[in-house]
């Protein structure tokens, strides 16, 4: 026990030192230690020596690591669990991207923080003329999670609904469009963009609505630009009380101004983030704030 940090407390002359080394602590002190850092430096304190290692496994080191509704996110993403399934074995599963609904959604836990993240793929929106190839085209790519995206070549009447219903934990929540002005591809082992088709956004600001069954409403709109580069453009934010209840969420992007074409858009999937993470985003340059319109009202 301990043996990765013996060489710590040998002198010179090869003599194991009497002073106390890490192996020598009770798991029950380091899993009382433990309990207080972050799932990944959990995860690597683990490796040190076996004390480490049994103390991660203890139950109450995972507890507030969880969401408090745990065993219902349990039964929406994994199904069938066993019912001795350690709370470290239930974390690594939650942490792991889930897919659920026809494999057009993923759900996974934060590492560091245990927040519910998803992503809603682009095949899991209503996307008025997705059908048509003159319009619309599937692209393979390694830029989305669900390995494809949805391009528009051109379009009149630009529209995006979606919807989802899920027990997100008590937090405050934001949503998200990820897109990206130019056609992606990618040459010489990078990514590329090509914006030749890329026309009509600085016209008309595309309007962006979310409601939610917590009574959340918000509508903003924001002008797509920056080619070449993917962002998030911020729909709105959201509030759960009732972890016990399923949130139904309803969302849309539109440009329905037919006085012009809109094209060279591509449309990755849809995001929902604790709200915390819009200041990462926007740290990044990833976020791209939206001007709203009727923010927060009750919906009818």
């Amino acid at each position: 026990m301990g043996a990765s940090f013996s060489a710590l407390f040998i002198d010179q002359d090869g003599v194991s030192s009497s002073s106390p080394c890490l192996g020598d602590l009770p798991e029950s002190c380091v899993a009382s230690i433990i309990q207080h850092l972050d799932p990944p430096e959990i995860y690597k304190l683990a490796k040190l020596n076996r004390a480490f290692s049994a103390a991660s496994w203890a139950d109450f080191v995972w507890e507030s690591k969880l969401p408090p509704n745990y065993h219902i996110l349990v039964h929406k993403i994994l199904g069938f669990v066993p019912q001795n399934l350690g709370k470290r074995d239930i974390y690594t599963r939650l942490w792991r991207p889930n897919t659920f609904d026809g494999g057009t959604k993923k759900v996974w836990l934060h590492k560091s923080t245990g927040g519910v993240c998803m992503s809603i793929s682009s095949k899991g929106l209503q996307i008025t003329g997705i059908d048509d190839r003159r319009y619309w085209n599937h692209i393979p790519t390694n830029e989305s999670r669900f390995h494809s995206i949805a391009y528009l070549r051109q379009i009149w009447w630009f529209e995006v609904n979606g919807e989802v219903e899920f027990p997100f934990p008590v937090g405050n929540y934001s949503v998200f469009f990820r897109l990206q002005l130019g056609r992606a591809s990618r040459g010489f082992g990078r990514g590329i963009c090509d914006p030749k088709q890329v026309h009509g956004w600085d016209i008309k600001p595309v309007r962006f609505q979310l409601w939610t069954s917590c009574d959340n409403h918000s509508t903003c709109e924001c002008s797509l630009s920056e080619a070449g580069k993917w962002f998030h453009y911020h729909v709105g934010d959201f509030n759960v009380e009732n972890p016990n209840s399923s949130t139904k969420i309803k969302l849309s992007m539109t440009q329905i101004d037919c006085t012009h074409t809109k094209g060279g858009l591509c449309l990755v999937s849809v995001i929902i983030y604790p709200s915390a993470f819009r200041e990462r985003l926007k740290h990044k340059g990833f976020l791209k704030c939206t001007k709203p319109c009727c923010h927060m009202l009750p919906s009818i």
